[in-house]
């Protein structure tokens, strides 16, 4: 029995450091995070599926909140129940609010300075790299026919000539994906 709650622990300890690591390098955001997630949650540790990640992400991306905290929650909910899904939220969020502590003690007297300047423009192009690779890979892993392509295609033309909202065409796309599927289906039965 001590030894199950020992194990225990050890998982929720594995679990919080997991995600504070990824937290530490979290600039950019969701789609910068992804390749991070794949590596650190498929990759090392086994915890999820590609699939599995991609549908965390795509709910991640329409509930309320940062994608990647999201993400987090669902896979610490997934291994260890709420708990879990609070200490992978926590162990997320926590080098965040470090950092964003020192910086705003510090950053009223750096702000001005070309070194901190270039600094933060250099994270903004690494952070553009990761979020196109980002995008290339998620377009390989889920453009597999010719509906999901059109799709794609009329979702960034609404999105880039309309400015449509990206909640609508979220949902746009989701029910475009299951009528056409279900009428898919229909026919075959």
């Amino acid at each position: 029995m001590k030894q199950q709650h020992v194990s225990a622990f050890l998982s929720c300890i594995d679990l919080f450091f997991t995600f504070f690591k990824m937290g530490c390098v979290s600039f950019g955001g969701g789609y910068a995070m992804l390749p991070i997630l794949e590596r650190e949650l498929i990759e090392k540790k086994a915890w999820t599926s590609r699939d599995e990640l991609m549908d965390y992400f795509a709910i991640g991306q329409v509930t309320p909140g940062i994608i990647a905290v999201n993400v987090s929650t669902f896979i610490g909910f997934r291994r260890k129940g709420i708990a879990g899904g609070i200490i992978a939220t926590f162990g997320f969020i926590l080098p965040s609010l470090i950092i964003i502590t020192i910086i705003a003690a510090f950053m009223s007297s750096f702000a001005d300075e070309p070194l901190v300047q270039h600094a933060c423009a250099g994270i903004r192009i690494a952070v553009g790299v990761l979020i196109v690779n980002a995008v290339m890979d998620l377009g390989k892993k889920t453009l597999k026919s010719r509906l999901s392509l059109i799709i794609c295609i009329a979702a960034f033309g609404l999105s880039v000539f309309f400015k449509t909202s990206p909640i609508f065409l979220i949902i746009a796309a989701g029910l475009t994906g299951f009528l056409c599927t279900k009428g898919f289906s229909k026919k075959r039965g």
